[in-house]
């Protein structure tokens, strides 16, 4: 069976450890790395890159959590970042993604790796950190909401207020985990070619959550 201690052998932060490791002796856990033994690596990303989002953005560094779904499912895309490609040539949500950041900001972005955001401390979640081949959303249902859930309870204990923006209804659906009193929440319809049109165009996420910062009293985010 995959062992837990090769997938977080590159996480540096000792909550982010402590979490995982935690989580990884539930049985729903095991499961999960049982079923991904089965799958015998016909899914995305490759191994060393299901916990990328934990390397990069450390716990106590988290101001902006962008949640989505699931990992893009094609050769050479998912790295473990929400929404980010690995091979630099964007899918069409985050051509629409890079669209409203040009007509919200004026920033002209043309790299779909986003690895500079998660190291500005945008932590890019997916609810479902694994997918199968060229199969969206396959899955959905292996257990790994109940970490990721995990993840968005223990960020509600953050000293910091962290503003989340949540795209499409099933990112939506995560406001319940959400201590609203605490954080801000940014929602809006998904960028996919068939919502863009319904509410995230023209939604402003980028200026409004860089306001929410400065607000706040932390460092904008740099977009470009």
């Amino acid at each position: 069976m995959i062992n837990i201690n090769e997938l977080i052998k590159n996480i540096r932060d000792p909550k982010w450890i402590k979490i995982i490791t935690e989580e990884s002796n539930k049985e729903y856990f095991i499961n999960i790395l049982s079923f991904l033994d089965k799958e015998k690596d016909n899914y995305f990303p490759l191994k060393e890159n299901i916990f990328k989002a934990f390397e990069l953005t450390r716990y106590d560094d988290v101001k902006v959590v962008i949640i989505g779904q699931d990992p893009y499912h094609e050769e050479n895309q998912a790295h473990g970042l929400a929404f980010s490609v690995e091979n630099n040539k964007a899918p069409k949500s985050l051509q629409n993604i890079f669209k409203e950041l040009k007509d919200d900001l004026g920033i002209d972005r043309t790299n779909a790796n986003l690895t500079d955001l998660a190291l500005q401390g945008v932590l890019l979640l997916n609810a479902t950190l694994t997918v199968r081949k060229h199969e969206a959303n396959s899955h959905a249902n292996i257990g790994w909401q109940v970490f990721t859930d995990k993840i968005i309870r223990e960020l509600n204990k953050k000293a910091n207020e962290i503003i989340y923006i949540l795209l499409g209804n099933f990112a939506i659906s995560k406001k319940e985990l959400i201590d609203v009193n605490k954080h801000y929440i940014i929602e809006t319809t998904h960028p996919s070619f068939f919502s863009a049109n319904k509410g995230f165009f023209g939604s402003k996420i980028f200026s409004r959550t860089n306001e929410e910062l400065i607000r706040s009293g932390q460092k904008p985010i740099k977009w470009n």
